[in-house]
């Protein structure tokens, strides 16, 4: 079945909105068809709280955030992934709030400025998190799900007084998520869709475009995630037996039906599941480093 994806969403630019008991949203005003609606900022508690991917740093976005937080005291910082619509505010933030910024790490440099979501390569957290340490604050408690694939770095973080998780560019309810090498892994990321999938959360917070809710419905939606990665693999094998050996061919098929401005995107993860089918033997390649402009073939 197709995924079933959740692309309704009511919200205005600026404006806080409680999403849950625990959580409440602000949206950043960056639109795009790599954002969707733009970057959802999560505040998680209230009085001394924790804000999750504080977004690009917009003048407006930054007011917006420091109105929806005044009288109350961040105490952390969360970050995803260092790219361009997460983590840019992070710094400015923490420097107004006086307080640490906390992340896997910066993650590995590649080049995604054609995909619209480049790095943000001045992020380094003041904190660096390991997989499965908790923070905490009245009433609560965050852990880090080192979840890598989209990015080398990319972390979720489970709520657990709400049996909750905030994917980041993980697992979105809008659309499928990029991954681009050398940064982005298809083997890891595929690995970290069933990370997430057994723990069996009662709701997804992606940072852009709305919930997925219900333990039942989260379930199904995170395995049709991962069955359209699959599919997209046995598209590509049937590609490559039919004699295509570049990926922009491929990608003019495959995504026939699909905005063109996101082929670029596409292209990466078809190099994404290229690479992963490679490195199992089933595909190969003359180069040691393969792009989307490499030669391929069937093993």
């Amino acid at each position: 079945m197709p995924i079933p994806f959740v692309r309704e969403i009511e919200f205005e630019y600026g404006r806080v909105d409680r999403v849950s008991p625990l959580i409440r949203r602000v949206i950043a005003n960056n639109p795009g068809p790599f954002t969707y609606t733009g970057t959802g900022v999560f505040i998680v508690g209230q009085g001394e709280v924790a804000v999750i991917d504080p977004g690009p740093d917009l003048a407006e976005h930054f007011e917006a955030l420091k109105a929806a937080l005044a009288g109350e005291k961040i105490t952390h910082i969360l970050v995803t992934h260092g790219h361009s619509d997460h983590s840019p505010l992070a710094g400015p933030l923490a420097e107004w709030a006086g307080c640490r910024t906390y992340a896997r790490d910066a993650g590995i440099h590649t080049a995604k400025d054609e995909l619209g979501s480049a790095d943000d390569l001045r992020f380094m957290p003041d904190v660096k998190l390991k997989d499965g340490d908790t923070v905490s604050g009245p009433g609560w408690t965050l852990e880090a799900i080192f979840t890598p694939g989209h990015t080398a770095n990319h972390t979720c973080f489970a709520l657990r007084e709400e049996n909750a998780c905030f994917t980041g560019d993980h697992i979105m309810g809008w659309s499928t998520t990029v991954v681009s090498p050398p940064d982005g892994d298809m083997g890891d990321y595929m690995d970290s869709l069933e990370k997430i999938r057994v723990r069996g959360f009662e709701t997804l917070w992606p940072t852009h475009g709305e919930a997925v809710r219900g333990k039942e419905f989260v379930n199904t939606f995170i395995t049709e995630y991962a069955a359209h990665r699959r599919a997209r693999e046995a598209a590509i094998i049937e590609q490559l037996a039919r004699g295509r050996t570049n990926i922009p061919e491929m990608v003019s098929e495959m995504y026939a039906d699909v905005d063109k401005r996101l082929h670029p995107a596409a292209a990466m993860s078809v190099l994404g599941h290229m690479i992963d089918l490679v490195r199992r033997g089933v595909a190969r390649t003359p180069d040691s480093a393969p792009t989307t402009r490499s030669v391929f073939e069937l093993a």
